[in-house]
């Protein structure tokens, strides 16, 4: 029954995940398809290769963030 619903209407994908401030992975609202934003920019299925990716990329996102955090911390005491 979902399955012919995006059939009929299309998906209805709602961020599930925010990996970057560009790169976020998307999950459809009634069959539950996974999909991400690959390197052109976009929709592509959510693969095992895409979820790692997608993992480092949060990874090296989060470290950035930090260091800029510290360097912005410092330069204002």
């Amino acid at each position: 029954m979902k399955n012919i619903y995006c059939s009929l209407f299309g998906h209805r994908y709602q961020v599930s995940k925010k990996v970057t401030y560009h790169v976020k992975e998307y999950k459809c609202k009634h069959c539950k398809t996974e999909m991400t934003i690959n390197g052109d920019g976009a929709l592509t299925p959510l693969t095992p290769k895409f979820k790692e990716i997608n993992k480092i990329l949060h990874r090296i996102h989060k470290k950035r963030l930090k260091k800029r955090q510290q360097l912005f911390t410092l330069d204002h005491q």
